[in-house]
């Protein structure tokens, strides 16, 4: 029945060769997170074990809930660190922005969103699909929390609904991105813009600048 199906999955698991090597307590961590991404995007996630991942890892089933208190929250932690890779991205982004120059502002955000369904993708292999919920939301509200405030000081903000709106732009490209891998940065970027309604800042289209 069920069990021996899940045996051979677990057969199908190749065993780690550094499960005699000594690893502080981190490192044990991030290997038992490697092996749930290896083993979600070779097996896919309705694959994932205990078993299967501590298999993977090297490492007990005890040692496996001295850091997870069960799959899902080892999961989780796999989803955190993509999408806490990406925010950092992001705030070298929003620090290096010149005040004032929100074309070359569009320019180089636009390439981190056009590379941000691959870069999810191989970090976390078969999982994306179920968290993008979590990375649109987190990346919608840092934008709201830094880009935004910093926008509204010297400009009007013609948007309403504003974490709203960032929340459906940014889901938004991601599928869109996702299934249209090629989509040049420059239409990511007109997306972007117009959506926001700051396309007039651009040099395409200066007669839409707000002439405040």
């Amino acid at each position: 029945g069920n069990n021996t199906a899940d045996t051979s999955v677990v057969d199908a698991v190749p065993a780690s060769d550094s499960a005699a090597k000594r690893l502080t307590g981190d490192e044990r961590r991030r290997e038992i997170l490697a092996a749930v991404r290896t083993v979600s995007s070779e097996l896919g996630v309705s694959h994932l074990s205990v078993s299967a991942v501590t298999k993977r890892a090297g490492c007990t089933r005890s040692l496996f809930y001295h850091y997870f208190a069960d799959m899902d929250a080892a999961v989780t932690a796999v989803m955190d660190e993509a999408i806490d890779g990406f925010i950092s991205e992001l705030e070298q982004w929003n620090a290096n922005r010149t005040v004032g120059d929100i074309e070359g502002a569009l320019d180089t955000v636009a390439p981190l969103f056009s590379e941000l369904p691959s870069t999810l993708t191989s970090s976390s292999g078969a999982l994306y699909g179920g968290f993008l919920h979590n990375v649109v939301q987190r990346v919608a509200q840092y934008i709201c929390d830094t880009t935004v405030v910093d926008f509204v000081a010297h400009h009007e903000l013609r948007i309403d609904h504003v974490y709203e709106t960032f929340y459906t732009l940014i889901m938004g490209l991601l599928m869109y991105i996702r299934t249209h891998p090629d989509v040049p940065d420059e239409t990511v970027k007109e997306i972007i813009a117009s959506t926001l309604h700051i396309e007039g800042y651009t040099a395409k289209y200066p007669e839409r600048k707000p002439q405040n």
